[in-house]
């Protein structure tokens, strides 16, 4: 069963039909909406600062989600992958996004609806990523744009099959 703490008082919350693998850690001040899933050796740690998201985020293998003290929660829409080995940490991603696998996105950053951050894509603090665009690099720049309704379509294909992924693993919660 996954690791599942409350720090100060605050345990995590989470919606219907979410699945935690076996050695996942979620702990504090966290709040997930339906069909949310955590893998293999992903945390989500709303210890300093809370982490909400909305319905059908996939937090892949590794990845790491946290905020910063006081000042930065971590606030996540619908329809959002974190992918393998992300950190995402105090800022805001709105639906319809995917974070690449390797990829860090860090504090006080605003992701717009309906962009794709590419692996191993590194988003310096503050930034603003503006919908319709594919970002890539080391600092993340603008590299490709995409018409919304292809990438709406491709990022609710990725949360369905997490979905479906985690209905091959999970005991309820």
């Amino acid at each position: 069963m996954a690791l599942i703490l409350p720090v100060l008082g605050v345990s995590p919350r989470c919606g219907d039909n979410c699945y935690f693998a076996e050695n996942a850690t979620i702990v504090g001040d966290v709040e997930m909406g339906n069909d949310c899933s955590v893998w293999f050796t992903a945390v989500v740690r709303g210890d300093v600062n809370y982490i909400k998201m909305g319905n059908k985020v996939n937090v892949q293998d590794g990845a790491v989600i946290h905020c910063t003290y006081k000042t930065c929660p971590t606030n996540i829409g619908n329809n959002v992958s974190i992918g393998h080995r992300a950190i995402v940490h105090g800022c805001t991603i709105h639906d319809n996004v995917l974070v690449g696998m390797g990829a860090i996105v860090m504090d006080n950053v605003v992701v717009e609806s309906n962009v794709l951050i590419a692996a191993g894509a590194v988003v310096l603090e503050n930034s603003h990523l503006e919908s319709g665009y594919i970002y890539a690099g080391v600092p993340a720049k603008k590299v490709k744009e995409v018409s919304i309704e292809r990438f709406k379509g491709t990022i609710e294909r990725i949360s369905d099959n997490y979905v479906m992924y985690a209905s091959w693993f999970k005991d309820p919660f």
